[in-house]
């Protein structure tokens, strides 16, 4: 006997059904839904609003902790030059783990009820809704448990005068990141750079959901080999 395909009911919370679609997650998630609704995800409204965030949060947040972090490096001594550079440095870091993110832990491919719950609240939202214009960037609350976590790691990694520098640059990247990542779903862009962004990131969305990690910058998909292949003609 066939077991019979689970529903998603899109007029209750999504978070906890999603789970029970097993092995047909992976397929239900990158069939898109355009709307620029907002769905659901939880009964508690507190849990809905974690889960809400306007873009404009994510450089209100975080450049002014990222400017602070900067200003100590600066009263330990560091010159400007060797502040620029590690602020530089920090910003090149974070498009490296920006790619490793979104390709290794984004799109980890799950079957399980908890994995495909996880995922779906991680980033498999993104890809069923991605004109929800409320859970584009990341919330703060969990931006800032990935922050302290890095922190505590670049403690490990660097010296006390350069760590605050280079964590600030790599918060300057993931303001950025996130912003891009806005723009290129909901902004009209009309130079060709930004137009490009949008293109490659949409097409990771649309077409090669398994390529074209980057949001910010290809080079690391032209490094590991996942710069997605133009569409034959």
């Amino acid at each position: 006997m066939t077991a019979q395909r689970f529903t998603i009911d899109f007029n209750k919370p999504l978070v906890f059904q999603v789970g029970h679609l097993g092995e047909t997650y992976q397929e239900w998630v990158h069939q898109p839904i355009l709307t620029k609704g907002s769905p659901r995800f939880f009964q508690s409204d507190i849990l809905e609003f974690l889960t809400r965030t306007v873009w404009w949060a994510v450089p209100s947040i975080w450049l002014p902790v990222a400017f602070w972090c900067i200003s100590m490096s600066i009263s330990m001594g560091n010159t400007l030059p060797q502040i620029a550079l590690l602020v530089g440095l920090g910003m090149f870091i974070w498009t490296f783990l920006e790619y490793c993110f979104h390709r290794f832990l984004f799109h980890i491919e799950t079957k399980s009820y908890w994995g495909n719950t996880m995922h779906y609240l991680l980033h498999g939202c993104h890809h069923k809704h991605p004109m929800d214009g409320l859970r584009l960037v990341i919330p703060p609350a969990e931006a800032a448990v990935l922050a302290i976590m890095f922190w505590y790691l670049y403690k490990l990694l660097f010296t006390p005068s350069t760590r605050p520098a280079l964590f600030g640059g790599g918060l300057i990247g993931y303001v950025m990141y996130d912003c891009i990542h806005y723009y290129v779903h909901h902004g009209q862009p009309t130079n060709q750079v930004p137009k490009n962004l949008k293109k490659y990131h949409l097409n990771h969305h649309f077409r090669i959901p398994n390529k074209g990690f980057g949001i910010t910058w290809a080079l690391w998909d032209r490094v590991f080999g996942t710069f997605p292949p133009k569409k034959s003609s």
